[in-house]
């Protein structure tokens, strides 16, 4: 494992990478062992279901790589295509018809979708037990509270990142910018339950480069690239670049980040494939629930 990491210590030498695809492979791997038992035991293997709805380019690109991702960690893949037009009614069906199949243990309901579904009715028709994503309101509560229950799966995979280079939350400054119901929100509440003091940061935050200079660990998850500079970073902070824009850019502007962060993320290979890596772990810990193991 890295050596440890202090999140307030000066650093004025680059930072080191948090190397998330290292990681994700790791975690692939023993995976595919679980997989491979749950097989032996049951006569079965763990299946995720993927649902998409239209051909936009960019989640197909993803949805394929989850498929890929499955085959490496012995995880059945079953893709389920539905066209553009679909209605909020006839995606409801589906995902309730997957919900109640047995043979399914995950489900992943592939975002965004037309402005015309009501995307929180279509996440909420996923069972509970079945919502390796962490997409329903089931998930954010338990996650909130602390209870058993699935992770949504970026802030999911972030914990096991902080987790594996020796960063400790407890007692850190926490700011996350970004709030979404699957990623923002979401890395707070884990944030907050780690014993770290969380700032939530957004759109309308005013002089938000004064608030992320007062961070220990910056989580930017905003969707707007490049928006956090390197004079915006406090010397040694532990920097999670969550953002993906085009031209393999993040949230965070990395040349000038790098020099002050003592780690960070690279975009991409730092939070991407943790990512996919807690979805294919958390579809065998469903299965094994689903099936009492």
């Amino acid at each position: 494992m890295p050596q440890s990491a202090s999140t307030t210590t000066p650093t004025t030498s680059p930072a080191r990478l948090m190397d998330g695809t290292a990681l994700a492979r790791r975690i692939v791997e023993t995976t595919a062992e679980r997989a491979a038992a749950f097989t032996a035991r049951t006569g079965t293997s763990p299946c995720l279901a993927t649902v998409l709805v239209g051909e936009d380019p960019a989640s197909v690109t993803y949805v394929r790589m989850k498929q890929n991702r499955c085959r490496k960690a012995g995880i059945v893949s079953r893709h389920v295509a539905l066209p553009a037009e679909t209605t909020t009614a006839e995606l409801v069906h589906t995902l309730t018809a997957l919900s109640t199949d047995p043979a399914v243990h995950g489900i992943l309901l592939q975002h965004p979708m037309g402005e015309h579904i009501d995307e929180r009715a279509a996440f909420e028709a996923i069972a509970p037990e079945k919502d390796v994503d962490g997409v329903t309101l089931s998930s954010y509560a338990a996650m909130s509270f602390g209870l058993p229950g699935f992770q949504s799966c970026t802030p999911g995979g972030i914990m096991r990142l902080l987790d594996a280079y020796d960063v400790d939350p407890a007692g850190s400054r926490a700011v996350v910018v970004g709030r979404s119901a699957i990623l923002g929100k979401p890395v707070g509440m884990l944030l907050l339950a780690r014993d770290a003091t969380v700032t939530y940061c957004h759109s309308r935050t005013k002089d938000l480069g004064a608030v992320v200079r007062e961070a220990d660990i910056v989580v930017a998850a905003v969707g707007r690239p490049e928006l956090i500079r390197g004079e915006d970073i406090k010397p040694g902070a532990v920097v999670i670049d969550a953002g993906y824009n085009p031209g393999n850019v993040g949230d965070v502007h990395f040349a000038s980040a790098v020099e002050r962060a003592g780690l960070i993320t690279p975009v991409p290979g730092g939070v991407g494939p943790m990512t996919i890596a807690t979805l294919m772990e958390q579809t065998v810990t469903g299965a094994e629930r689903q099936l009492g193991l």
